[in-house]
């Protein structure tokens, strides 16, 4: 029996090449940090994991006409996840994200009535910049440096399905569909 063939997917919003290119300016060498190619820079609205080829439109539908008008987002500040001694990423923050919160809820809510099972932790909207191994060099001294790191403001008017496949280098990231947000009627 063939095994259904999957797609690893996830809704995103893309971010522009200017504010990509500031992101880069953080870039260090630091034992242990695997850091992102700006074709890897992007910001996680829904993690859908392995989706089976039947459910794909499904999974589209879900995202088409959501009335929700654009609206701007701010790349500002640094954090890590984990200890900074022992990270295990290295993040820019985003900042207004009432609206990104909106649109992630929406999402997920047509998702979940779909079927789909959404992963349950909170939603800490993020721009990972660099991954760590266990054995890593401390972030303390790039976020102090970068404290006040302010990258740019962009109009969000879509978001994005990418699939996601593992390669030699991290993950490799392929835009399948993007859909604007229409605004409410």
């Amino acid at each position: 029996m063939d095994k259904p063939q999957t797609r690893r997917l996830f809704f995103g919003v893309e971010i522009p090449e200017g504010i990509k290119q500031r992101l880069l300016w953080i870039q260090t060498p630091m034992v242990g940090a695997r850091w992102q190619t700006p074709e890897q820079m992007h910001l996680t609205l829904v993690f859908l994991g392995s989706v089976e080829a039947q459910r794909f439109e499904d999974v589209r539908e879900a995202a088409r006409n959501l009335p929700l008008k654009p609206f701007e987002l701010t790349v500002a500040g640094l954090g890590c996840f984990g200890h900074p001694d022992h990270p295990k990423n290295l993040w820019a923050g985003v900042h207004s994200v009432d609206e990104l919160a909106e649109l992630k809820g929406m999402l997920s809510q047509r998702l979940a009535f779909s079927g789909f099972a959404l992963e349950k932790r909170a939603f800490r909207p993020h721009i990972t910049l660099a991954r760590f191994k266990k054995e890593s060099s401390s972030v303390r001294e790039v976020l102090q440096k970068h404290q006040a790191f302010h990258a740019g403001t962009f109009l969000v008017t879509t978001f994005a399905l990418v699939e996601s496949n593992i390669g030699e280098q991290g993950s490799v990231y392929q835009v399948v569909e993007t859909f604007p947000l229409v605004g409410a009627e």
